[in-house]
């Protein structure tokens, strides 16, 4: 299974949960994997894993709330590599659940800053590269509160829902260049960021009665359906696990 053999992926949020299981995947069709986080002891891990596979990788710790680190991160996988033609953008994650006037106003701002302004930085500096190469795919990782409210989790719903916005812009603005742009909801997934409100054990997680928890390796399909659809494919879509009306 090569479908992506020759193709460059960026993977954000790679050293766990869905980036890991997201990261090997796309590792096993064939993709130069680079997987960008802040600890890279984590990216290590699975860089390891892949190339155990005959696969190649390249860790790049980053902390994608710095736009400055964040260029450079892009130059050295583009340097490393020679081009770049897909980007997914999957870390952030929920930083704060409390009503809006009980929250502090630094974590509010900070979880706009990771899951808005983090895929900002990525889409900003990956953007030229992948033009250079002659287009790619951009795949951001969305939420089902980026498309409907939900309470006590104002910070986390405004990101995604800037975050599904973001996406149909660039997909306006880079269709001329070959590069299309996707949001995958997965809906519930037990990670070890979602570990405290989600059950693995098949209990109903708390956000409507037809859903279930699933696992990082049921998501994985979908982004490699996303990754390999050939050019003049689907862009400025929605793509959801959910199993429920967003």
């Amino acid at each position: 299974m090569s479908r992506l053999q020759g193709k460059v992926v960026v993977v954000t949020g790679g050293g766990r949960g869905i980036g890991r299981a997201v990261a090997l995947g796309l590792a096993q069709q064939g993709a130069q994997v680079a997987l960008l986080a802040r600890t890279a002891s984590q990216l290590e891990e699975v860089a390891q894993l892949i190339r155990q596979q005959g696969g190649q990788a390249l860790p790049v710790p980053c902390d994608i709330t710095d736009p400055e680190g964040v260029r450079q991160a892009f130059d050295q996988i583009a340097d490393h590599w020679g081009r770049l033609d897909v980007l997914i953008n999957n870390a952030g994650g929920v930083l704060v659940r409390k009503p809006l006037w009980e929250t502090d106003p630094q974590l509010w701002k900070l979880s706009v800053e990771v899951n808005l302004l983090g895929t900002y930085h990525c889409c900003r500096y990956a953007i030229p590269h992948m033009i250079r190469s002659g287009g790619g795919k951009i795949i951001n990782v969305g939420s089902g509160v980026g498309h409907e409210p939900r309470g006590e989790n104002s910070a986390y719903c405004s990101a995604k829902a800037g975050v599904w916005m973001l996406t149909r812009c660039l997909a306006l603005e880079l269709w001329p260049y070959g590069i299309e742009v996707n949001e995958v909801v997965p809906g519930p997934v037990y990670t070890d960021l979602t570990a405290e409100i989600f059950d693995p054990s098949g209990k109903t997680p708390p956000l409507a009665p037809s859903e279930r928890v699933k696992t990082p390796q049921e998501c994985v399909e979908l982004f490699v359906f996303l990754a390999t659809q050939p050019p003049g494919g689907p862009t400025g879509q929605c793509f959801s696990l959910a199993r429920r009306p967003l």
